[in-house]
Order: structure tokens, then C-alpha cells, then sequence
């Protein structure tokens, strides 16, 4: 435990933090998997919107430091590719 007040402080904003990334973080992975899901429905509109909202939500976790930008961009890539060559989809 920390003996100095400042020491104190940056614990419990660590903690706050870490809550806050995890929250962020957990949110980003459902959008993924929402949209996988609607590729398995085969469902255009809700592919699009989905597809849209992960890709938002990878974004914004990278602008906040959850995840690495290199992450964001392979996960992206990866969602992109699944969008193109997934069952139901005419491009």
C-alpha cells in the first residue's frame, strides 16, 4: 500500500482508468461479434451497420491507447475481409 499521498491518488486513478479501458474494451468485442453474427444471418443492413459500428468502436479504442494502432488496423482489415467474401454478400 502506498504510504505517500500522491502515491494514493495515482492508485485509485489506475484503478478508475482500468475500468473505464476494460468497459471500452469489452463494448469494442461485442461489436465484433454482433457483427459476425449478422454474417451468419446474412442480413445486408445489418451487416452494413454493424460492420460500421465495430469499425467505429476499434477507432475510438485505438485513439484512446486500449489497443494498439497496429491491432486496430489488423482488425479492421480482418472485418473488411469477412465483409467481402462473406455468404450473402454481392459487391
Amino acid at each position: 500500500m502506498a504510504n505517500i499521498k500522491s502515491a494514493e491518488k495515482r492508485a485509485r486513478i489506475a484503478k478508475t482508468r482500468t475500468l473505464r479501458n476494460t468497459s471500452r474494451k469489452s463494448a469494442m468485442k461485442t461489436a465484433v461479434k454482433r457483427f459476425e453474427a449478422s454474417l451468419a444471418e446474412q442480413d445486408n443492413e445489418k451487416i452494413e451497420a454493424n460492420f460500421k459500428k465495430a469499425i467505429q468502436l476499434i477507432d475510438k479504442a485505438a485513439v484512446k491507447g486500449i489497443i494498439h494502432p497496429n491491432a486496430r488496423d489488423r482488425k479492421k482489415a480482418q472485418l473488411a475481409k469477412k465483409t467481402e467474401s462473406g455468404p450473402g454478400i454481392k459487391r
